[in-house]
């Protein structure tokens, strides 16, 4: 499980890396453009259910932090998914992986 931290909180997201390999895509995506958006996520029954929304700003540190060394490969139908989200009023909500993929390399 990697970890999502935003301005050097003590709250920390957990996220699966393959999921946070693609949310870093989207958000570096929209804040390398200056652009200030939501993200909303919802927590699991074993952290008391509920959902948490943070605004993201290109001035606000931010890190992804990955358990594990290698990139996976991208599917590009999900970032493009994400970062629909990410464009709309209510801002990037988790989307899951789409079945069928066109994956890319990472970085």
């Amino acid at each position: 499980m990697g970890r999502l931290i935003y301005n050097s909180s003590n709250r920390e997201i957990e996220i699966d890396d393959r999921t946070l390999a693609h949310l870093r895509f989207a958000v570096v995506n929209k804040l390398r453009r200056g652009e200030s958006f939501s993200l909303t996520w919802e927590h699991g029954v074993e952290n008391g259910s509920g959902r948490t929304t943070m605004w993201l700003n290109p001035s606000v540190p931010l890190q992804f932090v990955f358990s594990g060394n290698r990139q996976p490969k991208l599917n590009r139908i999900w970032i493009e998914r994400l970062l629909l989200q990410a464009n709309s009023p209510a801002g990037l909500q988790y989307v899951p992986e789409p079945d069928e993929s066109e994956e890319m390399d990472g970085d």
